[in-house]
């Protein structure tokens, strides 16, 4: 067995008053129970270092600049990387990173992947939500797609913390091409964060099932491809919008092993063997035997639904 000991840090509404400063002390608050737990890897949410900015509507998006990170470590996150060297806990964190790549900005939905105090991994936001421009008749907005870019590093996989781990953010969770671009590296657990609001303004469905469709997810993405899935919220109320909790860890045989009880900052720990996987991928899902590959063209050939004539 590689067991490994792995913690989904939730973290509650995050209000457009904190500092960066105040976020990141309640992360290391959560980061030494996890390390105290016995936990070798802990996983932040989404946009965790600060509220979800993207339901804001700015004209200019450059004026949204701060709530972007221009390098990791910084001086106010520099005590996360601190504190993943002294207790030796790796960590996953997602945030908003703004690149300057000549003479234009490029920003995108970013989560990267910690041991040792040392960044060994990242990722960039692939499918994103909501809309560009302004809905004046909404509640709030969804703009990801007016403040990101789309992911430019595609669905890479590393090896880490004794196993193959690959990252998703959010919307991509509800993607099958996520996890089976995974899966076939041989991904042994996914890591991911989320800020899902409760109401989806474009398509209302009641919470119930905004909530089902969350875990059905992420309990069919670990089953089908036979891989750990630990997926942390940012949830609550955040600047007067609810965000959904339901942070949980999943594992390969579709089971949730944890899940979060509240909606504020908590804790959820689970022991994963990181061989369970094994069998499933030996036989129901050996993808060597059994892909077909010739029949499965129109994924990549076609964006949207064409109908028969």
């Amino acid at each position: 067995m590689r067991k490994l000991r792995v913690a989904a840090a939730q973290v509650g509404g995050i209000q457009p008053d904190e500092t960066r400063t105040e976020v990141v002390g309640r992360l290391l608050d959560l980061m030494e129970r996890a390390a105290g737990a016995g936990c070798r890897l802990v996983v932040f949410p989404e946009l965790t270092l600060t509220t979800f900015f993207p339901r804001y509507f700015l004209e200019d998006i450059s004026s949204a600049d701060t709530y972007f990170e221009t390098a990791l470590p910084g001086p106010e996150t520099r005590p996360l990387f601190d504190a993943s060297r002294r207790l030796g806990i790796g960590f996953h964190l997602g945030y908003a990173e703004l690149v300057r790549e000549g003479d234009r900005n490029r920003r995108f939905n970013t989560a990267i992947l910690v041991d040792g105090g040392e960044i060994i991994g990242k990722y960039r936001k692939v499918h994103l939500p909501g809309h560009a421009d302004h809905l004046p008749e909404a509640p709030f907005q969804h703009l990801e797609k007016r403040y990101f870019e789309v992911g430019d590093l595609g669905f890479p996989v590393w090896k880490a913390f004794g196993g193959v781990f690959g990252m998703c953010i959010c919307n991509d969770r509800r993607w099958p091409e996520t996890y089976r671009v995974l899966g076939l590296q041989g991904v042994e657990m996914i890591v991911l964060g989320y800020n899902t609001p409760e109401v989806n303004i474009h398509h209302r469905e009641p919470a119930h099932l905004r909530m089902f469709h969350h875990r059905l997810s992420l309990q069919a993405g670990a089953y089908q491809n036979a891989t750990w899935v630990v997926a942390a919220a940012k949830c609550g109320v955040e600047d007067g919008s609810r965000l959904i909790a339901g942070s949980a860890i999943v594992s390969p045989n579709g089971e949730i092993v944890a899940e979060s009880a509240g909606e504020g900052d908590e804790l959820i720990v689970a022991d994963c063997d990181l061989d369970v996987g094994t069998d499933l991928k030996r036989h129901v899902f050996d993808f060597a035997r059994h892909r077909r590959t010739e029949h499965y063209g129109l994924i990549t050939e076609r964006t949207a639904p064409v109908l028969p004539d």
